[in-house]
């Protein structure tokens, strides 16, 4: 802008001159984060749109799967037996729980390219972190396509020399909550999330529990524990623990946030999935109390 409006206030005319930005972030959020020195530069994203359906796999027998726990795909792997011996041909004889990873591998890829993409946005406008990241899986109707994306504000560290070197750092935090962290002595990596799968093939006990039917076979009690459930629940939460732990690298996880969902595909079959998401966070000083903010408006 060469001259500056007559009709226009000092301020905008000044706001012009600098040029635009774009922000993700509430009003509260973006006064915290200009008063830690972040220049907010830019609003980036990415996208991955990943087919996803299950392919007749409706039967740990598909998966070349045992009654005996042999012939998995590693990881965990839990089976349970009939009590009753034979009784029909369509009868549960058995059961088992198994982690599927080609599951977590596919989410994983998904994840990961939105998530690259995102910081190619951020690195294309010089930006050293993206903070206040927000990243959903939705599926896209009926169609059997799931959609990763994330979101976030990329910012600048105020009065830091030169171009950013290397990968920009992202976090799920700002304003206050970012605030807090590097008062406290922390600077934040990286996002962290992995997901875990685990396929639930009821046997006739579980089957019997999750109906509350058929006393005869000898579940008459109100309140029994459906073992092969609690089992496959708490598997699921241990295991996406552990790929959340393995993104780590000796750094602390922040903010840990962990969704777990059940769905149904089919009589007897289902499916638990748990999704942890955090901050990973490396310590870089002690606590050092930040200065007193300075207002951002002022009416005089």
């Amino acid at each position: 802008m060469s001259d500056p409006a007559p009709d226009l206030p000092e301020a905008a005319n000044r706001r012009f001159a600098s040029g635009a930005f774009t922000s993700g972030l509430s009003v509260p959020d973006f006064a915290a984060c200009v008063q830690m020195g972040l220049e907010p530069v830019g609003y980036v994203q990415g996208f991955c749109v990943m087919q996803w359906r299950w392919y007749g796999l409706n039967s740990p027998y598909s998966r070349g799967l045992s009654p005996y726990g042999g012939g998995g795909q590693g990881g965990y792997m839990e089976s349970w037996q009939c009590p009753h011996g034979f009784v029909s041909a369509e009868h549960r004889s058995w059961g088992q729980n198994y982690e599927q990873s080609w599951v977590e591998d596919a989410w994983g890829h998904g994840f990961g390219t939105a998530y690259a993409r995102m910081l190619e946005e951020a690195a294309a406008v010089g930006a050293h972190g993206v903070v206040g990241v927000v990243d959903t899986a939705s599926r896209l109707g009926d169609l059997g396509v799931l959609e990763f994306h994330l979101r976030g504000t990329a910012v600048k560290v105020a009065d830091t020399s030169g171009p950013p070197g290397g990968q920009p750092w992202t976090t799920y935090l700002a304003g206050q909550r970012l605030a807090k962290l590097i008062e406290a002595g922390y600077a934040p990596v990286a996002v962290a999330a992995a997901v875990s799968s685990v396929r639930v093939w009821a046997y006739c006990m579980t089957e019997y529990l999750l109906e509350g039917t058929n006393s005869s076979w000898g579940v008459q009690q109100a309140g029994a524990e459906i073992t092969q459930v609690a089992s496959a629940q708490m598997a699921a939460r241990q295991i996406a623990r552990e790929h959340v732990r393995s993104q780590l690298s000796g750094d602390s996880l922040h903010g840990a946030e962990m969704v777990v969902s059940e769905h149904e595909l089919g009589q007897g079959d289902q499916e638990v999935q748990c999704v942890l998401r955090g901050n990973r966070v490396r310590r870089f000083k002690d606590f050092d109390p930040m200065p007193v903010p300075h207002p951002t408006v002022r009416l005089s």
